[in-house]
């Protein structure tokens, strides 16, 4: 037990000052950017960084799970600190954390000291990724915070698709080469935190804080194990292996065991009682499956561009480019009109409709589909998205008490990334069997029986005779249709998700209620009164008075 700072959001009130906030919102811009931009800037490096340091094909795979493992599992724990500690403190923490990394990263003499600083870089990652929303529940109004949330999807999209073309181009920068892909975040983390340390200022109080330090092992070892399984499953060992029984078993077990101690706990890390609340569960569950759409999308689109249409790396770059404006353009567009009229269902709706449009559209792709058929789906999926995915956290953050925002914020984040890594890899690997079970059997006759067998890499379509090279095209066109026809059913249940969603204005002021609960759905505690009520309101100040 501690006594620690923790920053007051008192109902009615506004936490920081409205002079500087935009400048504040630029340094989380920031911050968010790097985030988004550390697991994807070294991806096409990879091979030169992986030969440079003498590593194998494990280490190769070490170097991407690392990050992303240690981002996906800390979200929840930062999320966690954010409704306990100074979120300003916490704030600069992750962008030193971030930072330490990438300089050790960029410096790395071996592939040991490499993964270990990739796993600094995605703790620090992770810690921005819970973060930067929670700030902006802080120093924004719940009615205004739409505008910002489509300028972090901007971010977040721009993030994702700059990230392989920009580590392509700084590997080839003579006398520092893959380095380079480390050290170029490094001084925006630093701006960041210059920025944040001079504008964004929150005043303190103190209050009883109890940390479940069991239940947050718990959770990092079920998720650590069970995304281990889905990320090195079919690579680096069998589906069916001894590997796979242990850390199926363990992972559930200890998802069981935390389960139980965070029922238990005083201060639990993730509060069962928050999927009490009908929103938060609703954008929970939406949110995990927008992980699965966005991430498989952006996943899928380049091998069938390469290998179905036979386009080179820029000309794919280019068709990739609609997805990402649909969802730049989406988010942005979404977050003003919500801004503007306090109602957001319709565009959650709107969203739904699109991405089910789009992914219907991607599913009907074969051999004789033509790139205007295809890019038109891909822009309507990325439209979707765009106003799905960061509005959800928005919906999320109205619902619950100030004192619940950082958890309730950084549980979607953290089941957005694992539906993005479970979906992935799980459809990567039904991907790679439907290419080779349709390419094996369309093979020319008198062809090597196992030429389709590409062992887990892409072929080189120019070095491949004529006959074979038509074959393998077909057969990505055909495996590309399949994968987006068993995400058909993912984004019809997105839409139903979101129609479920109770439709409430957004409040204008801080504290301010969404609109009067019905009665039978609760708080965020799972019972008693919602903020809206005055005495809930009189409660809430009170609590939030310095402790003793």
């Amino acid at each position: 037990m501690s006594t620690q700072p923790e920053s007051p959001t008192a109902p009615g009130t506004q936490p920081a000052p409205a002079k500087g906030v935009m400048t504040t919102v630029y340094g989380l811009l920031l911050g968010m950017f790097v985030a988004v931009l550390a697991p994807t800037v070294v991806t096409v490096a990879l091979p030169g960084i992986v030969t440079d340091l003498g590593g194998s094909q494990s280490a190769y795979t070490w170097i991407i799970t690392a990050e992303l493992l240690a981002m996906t599992v800390s979200v929840p724990l930062w999320g966690k600190f954010a409704d306990l500690y100074d979120k300003k403190w916490l704030l600069q923490a992750s962008l030193a954390l971030f930072v330490l990394g990438s300089l050790v990263a960029g410096f790395a003499g071996s592939i040991g000291v490499l993964i270990v600083s990739r796993v600094a870089q995605g703790i620090g990652a992770g810690g921005l990724t819970a973060l930067v929303p929670v700030v902006m529940a802080v120093i924004v109004p719940p009615r205004e915070r739409g505008k910002y949330m489509g300028l972090f999807g901007a971010v977040f999209t721009v993030g994702t698709i700059l990230g392989p073309p920009l580590g392509g181009a700084l590997a080839e920068v003579p006398g520092i080469g893959w380095r380079l892909c480390f050290f170029f975040g490094a001084p925006f983390a630093v701006l960041s935190m210059v920025v944040l340390q001079r504008t964004f200022h929150l005043p303190v109080m103190r209050r009883e804080v109890h940390i479940d330090y069991l239940g947050a092992a718990l959770i990092v070892v079920a998720t650590s194990a069970l995304l281990i399984w889905c990320s090195l499953a079919g690579d680096v060992f069998a589906w069916r292996s001894t590997w796979t029984a242990v850390l199926v078993t363990g992972g559930v077990v200890a998802l069981g065991l935390a389960i139980w101690v965070e029922a238990r706990s005083p201060e639990p890390v993730l509060p069962l009682s928050l999927f009490r609340n009908r929103t938060v569960a609703l954008t929970t569950l939406a949110s995990l499956l927008v992980g699965v759409m966005m991430f498989g999308g952006s996943v899928f689109v380049p091998p069938y561009l390469q290998l179905a249409q036979g386009l080179s790396p820029g000309q794919t770059g280019l068709l990739s480019l609609p997805m990402a404006l649909g969802i730049v353009v989406a988010s942005t567009v979404a977050g003003r009109l919500i801004t503007a009229t306090g109602r957001w269902k319709a565009v959650l709706v709107t969203g739904g409709v699109l991405a089910c449009v789009g992914t219907v559209m991607l599913a009907l792709v074969d051999e004789g589909a033509g790139l205007v058929w295809f890019t038109a789906a891909i822009t309507l999926l990325g439209l979707g998205v765009g106003c799905l995915m960061q509005n959800l956290v928005l919906v999320a953050q109205s619902s619950v008490d100030m004192r619940q925002l950082g958890v309730a914020t950084s549980t979607l984040s953290f089941f957005r990334s694992l539906g993005g890594s479970v979906g992935v890899t799980v459809l990567g690997a039904v991907f790679a069997h439907r290419v080779q079970s349709v390419t094996e059997s369309r093979a020319p006759a008198g062809a090597d029986p196992g030429y389709g067998d590409v062992g887990g890499t892409l072929p080189d379509l120019g070095a491949l005779p004529e006959p074979v090279r038509a074959v393998v095209e077909q057969a990505y066109a055909v495996a590309t249709g399949d994968i987006f026809a068993i995400t058909v059913p993912v984004a019809v249940l997105i839409l139903l998700t979101v129609a479920l969603l109770k439709n409430r204005p957004l409040a204008s002021q801080f504290g301010m209620p969404p609109g009067p609960r019905r009665q039978g759905e609760h708080g965020p505690g799972g019972h008693g009164e919602g903020p809206g009520d005055p005495k809930a309101a009189k409660a809430g100040q009170q609590s939030r008075l310095p402790a003793g």
